[in-house]
């Protein structure tokens, strides 16, 4: 199998443009959110079929059309910028087809098209097995010869792709907490995210797997009306009052869960990746990145890298009100120690 690599981290720490300069290499086949688009059930335990591993990547992610219906749809979603034939509204958008592929190819559905069709055909195996059969498939077709998958909010993942691939490789990429527990605030996932484990913790339940009509029933009406198969999202989600210092306890409470996860990846297999050094100096920084994956760093994807990065997107928490900034570096201290860096 090819040189397989994770970027995990907690989102919202240059990720997706570190996937854009990833996809910028010759030898390297970049899977952008792959198993955030798939969901929980990327990886399921039993065994599957050709045409039930097909289904597990073209099937739409419910949580993400509901989003896209409400007005809501994450930056991140690709595909609804330059649609095809799929949409939110009547077919549902495949998994695969909302971040992965566009990130490939200006022909999503056409790609697709060509996936299905070989998947459909595949023996019943593992879906680890079936990953890497696609994984291989994919490089066949565009040339490359190692992989690189990189999903936000993903640290909470490591035991199940390392369960999966033993001898995968993590990069740990992180950003300095205020600046991302900031940019959570202002996203529409993150912001999502926060009130469904309102909603959790309200209900006394570990996963939204779990709630019942009868949850549903004691919830406040502005916390239920989220689990619609439509919703008001201006009103509901991006205007609803969030303080900031709540993403930084997100934030801490990701790294410190996922520094833990990590420790347990032997050192080999593992290394960090801090957004503030990738902007400082990207041409040691991508060197790094590259050496590690298994491939070169050439000069020309050096250069495309640092054309990529801005440094302007350093330090934005500062700019707060005092009151706000020092109630969010509180709430960031924990995840700093986490990291070693308090």
């Amino acid at each position: 199998m090819q040189s397989l690599t994770f970027i995990v981290g907690t989102g919202r720490s240059g990720s997706s443009a570190l996937s854009r300069i990833v996809n910028f290499h010759p030898d390297i086949l970049s899977l952008n959110e792959l198993y955030a688009s798939v969901g929980a059930g990327a990886l399921p335990s039993e065994p599957l079929t050709g045409p039930q591993f097909r289904r597990l990547l073209t099937d739409p992610n419910p949580v993400f059309d509901t989003m896209t219906r409400s007005g809501v749809p994450l930056p991140e979603f690709l595909y609804i910028r330059q649609p095809g034939r799929y949409s939110a509204e009547t077919t549902g958008i495949p998994a695969l087809s909302l971040m992965v592929l566009p990130h490939l190819t200006d022909d999503p559905d056409r790609l697709l098209d060509e996936l299905a069709d070989q998947v459909e055909s595949w023996p019943q195996r593992s879906a680890a097995r079936h990953y890497e059969a696609l994984f291989e498939l994919l490089c066949t077709r565009f040339g490359r010869r190692a992989v690189i998958e990189r999903s936000g909010y993903s640290l909470h993942w490591v035991p199940r792709l390392t369960s999966a691939f033993p001898t995968a490789r993590f990069v740990h990429l992180f950003r300095d907490g205020p600046d991302c527990a900031l940019s959570m605030s202002r996203h529409p996932g993150y912001r999502v995210i926060a009130l469904l484990r309102d909603v959790m913790e309200r209900s006394q339940i570990s996963s939204m797997e779990e709630l019942t009509e009868e949850h549903i029933k004691a919830l406040p009406s502005d916390l239920s009306a989220l689990l619609a198969d439509r919703f008001d999202g201006k009103r509901l989600v991006m205007d609803r009052p969030m303080p900031v210092a709540d993403f930084g306890a997100l934030w801490s409470e990701l790294i410190t869960e996922g520094v833990t996860l990590l420790a347990k990846v032997p050192q080999p297999r593992r290394m960090s990746l801090a957004y503030e050094d990738l902007l400082e100096a990207p041409e040691r920084e991508l060197t790094r990145l590259a050496h590690f994956a298994g491939v070169e760093a050439t000069a020309k994807w050096l250069a495309a890298g640092r054309e990529h990065l801005h440094a302007n997107r350093r330090g934005t928490a500062r700019f707060l009100p005092d009151a706000d900034l020092s109630a969010l570096r509180d709430n960031c201290a924990p995840g700093r120690r986490a990291l070693g860096l308090a």
